[in-house]
């Protein structure tokens, strides 16, 4: 795993992620209502981690992989979890007007835009973790 690859899955995961900053519709269809309020400081903490991967990746790789890591635990307890245990009735009602892939009236399954925000999150953590994993074994042969 190279840099170049984790860069660009966490700057399509932040760009997919800009869009609950500003939200966005299609054909009158919410795909993610504006959640600034809501989610702006975890936006700019991914921001500013991010960037800090890219100018000092010695450590900044560390702290975006922790991130990624609670991000993603974050999401799965925030929405997964209401899919797999219940009770669901709130979630679906909160996201009622939201894109889905798959509708229920009685399991709450996360709209589009979440579906592909934890995808984005799962794939920039595996390239992360491995970048992480493969750059710390190549220092450890570079120094035998």
């Amino acid at each position: 795993m190279n840099k170049k690859t984790c860069v660009i899955s966490n700057l399509c995961l932040l760009l997919w992620f800009a869009l609950d900053m500003v939200g966005m519709s299609i054909d009158g269809r919410i795909l993610v209502t504006s959640s600034y309020t809501e989610d702006g400081v975890f936006f700019l903490m991914f921001l500013a981690l991010f960037i800090w991967y890219i100018f000092k990746d010695k450590i900044g790789k560390y702290f975006l992989t922790v991130w990624l890591s609670m991000w993603f635990l974050t999401q799965f307890l925030s929405h997964w979890y209401f899919t797999i245990f219940g009770p669901s009735e709130g979630k679906i009602n909160y996201f009622l007007d939201t894109i889905k892939l798959i509708s229920s009236s009685n399991i709450y399954i996360p709209d589009l835009y979440h579906i592909l925000l934890h995808i984005l999150i799962l794939v920039s953590l595996i390239n992360m973790i491995i970048y992480c994993v493969t750059s710390r074994k190549l220092k450890t042969v570079q120094q035998h």
